[in-house]
């Protein structure tokens, strides 16, 4: 009898495979136990491997540390509206993110941002960031917005890139000495550095290329320049607005991706931190006597007929084989057949290293350190910002003579519809970001007032607008611990030895932005597949147990 997961991609109970036994597979699939399987964290990466998970012959439990879900992807409450405390858009590659909105019922409520686009500040000057780019690197050199961006001595020192032979320089692995080299540093100080830090959180000399802008380098030494190959990717790419949103915010994502776990019979527990996760082992014969001998004389000592205690479904449950417990810090005990950890890297690496004596040596792996970030709202009653000219927000280059502390500005109604409709007219949300690469957020050490003031005069220059602090009629702060910078020349190698053996660890997944990269489109397919993965114990686990009843059946021939 054919069972098991053939070549073909089929499964126990697949009525395309040839020769199965359609009624026992069934049967098999429907009386064994659910698996039970334990995401730990809530964020985007553990909701859509929970979500892909709770179907039927599962029982899934989602534990997230926090008191809510979403991790990145948060509400923000301000003056009347919610707003993104956190993502606020989606990159559109791939189409997994609107594949999934479209599943949750929000692929209606998808939106597009403002076209106009950013803009670059240099020094006390802003200019509109060039359209013709990847990254910020232009794909013709002398385009009049190049130019009126970086000056004609940059645009011609980066047109140099064009008559540079490509076996001069090699294939270069950092990103920023790849565009200093073909292009020169006002390429690389005015319009690379302020895209890539914002988008990565790490410095320009930091990002592998291979990573962010894969193929560039291939491309280079076919076509024999720098922009060439940007223009060549650009190309490649499908035509229309690289990100997009969600009408009424981003955050509106994981709610319903959490109320869909719930739907389909699955678990979602906030506040709930996992402390440790254990092998589990069989109860102790002696430790079950002992306690079944303590539970009768406790009921004897209560002058009523001793009799042996009912066995519950949930000592059931407990004492039925797993491979995992999942401790909680107030002490739940959760058996698993399958863990999937979503949790963030810290927390990760820790539960791997206690988990498995093999995988204690993944957190000493050099990895580097967390980027911090601080987001300000603010929400101005000003008529004036509606005539702004820096389109939707401002990338700030981290230059000598900058006369603003944030790296970026958003205008956040300028760039979304729905958000200019819910602040209603005249009144506009403004989000200004701070910290940058390798220096934490300064801001974190001024109290509300301090910090309120600094946003409003960055707001101020960046808009070229000044704005009186009497206008701005509600004013929020959101700190942020990023995840690892997933970009960095090395971190693949670290990311691969995590992957290769967590692999090694039957009945383990691990998965999150810290090992993708932290937009949606590469959490949620690398989520996906992880939850395939844990699907697939089952499947692998009825087809020996079906196994083992053909060769029983065969042996009873025999003896007969």
């Amino acid at each position: 009898m054919a069972t098991g997961v053939s070549g073909e991609g089929t499964t126990p109970g697949d009525p395309t495979e040839p020769g199965a036994d359609i009624g026992e597979e069934i049967r098999h699939a429907v009386e064994a136990p659910p698996t039970r399987i334990v995401v730990v964290g809530g964020g985007m990466a553990g909701l859509v491997a929970a979500r892909e998970c709770a179907r039927p012959g599962f029982e899934v439990t989602v534990l997230e540390a926090s008191d809510r879900v979403g991790g990145s992807v948060a509400p923000l409450p301000l003056a009347g509206m919610t707003l993104d405390a956190g993502a606020e858009s989606f990159a559109t590659r791939g189409g997994h993110v609107a594949e999934l909105l479209a599943d949750l019922g929000l692929g209606d409520d998808i939106v597009q941002p403002n076209p106009s686009g950013a803009w670059v500040r240099h020094g006390s000057r802003s200019v509109p960031l060039p359209k013709a780019g990847l990254l910020g690197i232009p794909s013709s050199p002398l385009a009049k917005d190049v130019v009126a961006a970086i000056g004609w001595p940059g645009a011609l020192r980066a047109y140099l890139d064009r008559l540079m032979p490509v076996l001069k320089i090699g294939t270069e692995r950092r990103l920023g000495t790849l565009v200093r080299k073909r292009m020169g540093s006002g390429v690389l100080d005015l319009l690379v550095a302020p895209v890539v830090t914002g988008v990565y959180s790490a410095a320009p000399d930091d990002l592998d290329v291979e990573v962010v802008a894969p193929g560039l380098n291939s491309a280079l030494t076919r076509l024999g320049s720098l922009s060439g190959a940007v223009g060549e990717l650009r190309s490649a790419s499908k035509a229309g607005s690289a990100v997009g949103g969600i009408r009424g915010g981003m955050w509106r994502l994981p709610e319903a991706l959490a109320a869909d776990i719930r739907a389909r019979g699955g678990v979602v527990r906030t506040g709930a931190p996992v402390q440790t996760i254990e092998r589990w082992s069989a109860p102790d014969a002696e430790d079950t006597a002992r306690a079944v001998i303590e539970a009768v004389l406790a009921e004897s000592l209560e002058d009523s007929e001793p009799t042996a205690p009912a066995q519950t479904a949930a000592d059931a449950e407990a004492a039925r084989p797993a491979r995992w417990i999942a401790r909680t810090a107030d002490g739940d005990t959760l058996p698993a057949d399958v863990v999937v950890l979503a949790s963030p890297a810290d927390d990760s690496l820790r539960l791997l290293s206690s988990l498995d004596p093999a995988l204690a040596g993944l957190g000493e792996l050099d990895w580097p350190a967390a980027s911090s970030v601080e987001l300000v709202t603010l929400v101005v009653a000003d008529d004036r910002l509606a005539a702004s000219s820096v389109g939707t927000g401002v990338l700030v280059a981290d230059m000598p003579g900058t006369d603003v502390r944030a790296k970026a500005m958003t205008h956040s109604s300028a760039k979304w519809a729905w958000v200019a409709e819910a602040a209603g007219d005249g009144h506009h949300v403004v989000r200004l970001s701070y910290g940058r690469a390798g220096r934490p957020a300064e801001t974190r050490e001024l109290d509300d007032a301090a910090l309120r003031a600094v946003a409003v005069a960055d707001a101020s220059r960046l808009l070229n607008i000044p704005i009186a602090e009497s206008s701005v009629t509600a004013f929020a702060r959101t700190p942020w611990t990023n995840a690892l910078p997933y970009a960095t020349v090395g971190q693949r190698e670290r990311i691969q030895r995590v992957r290769t053996e967590v692999d090694g660890v039957e009945g383990l997944e691990v998965t999150g932005s810290w090992l993708t990269g932290t937009g949606l489109a590469s959490v949620i397919p690398d989520a996906r597949r992880a939850a395939e993965r844990a699907r697939g114990l089952r499947w692998k686990a009825l087809t020996a147990a079906l196994q083992a009843d053909d060769n029983s059946a065969t042996e009873q021939g025999l003896d007969t």
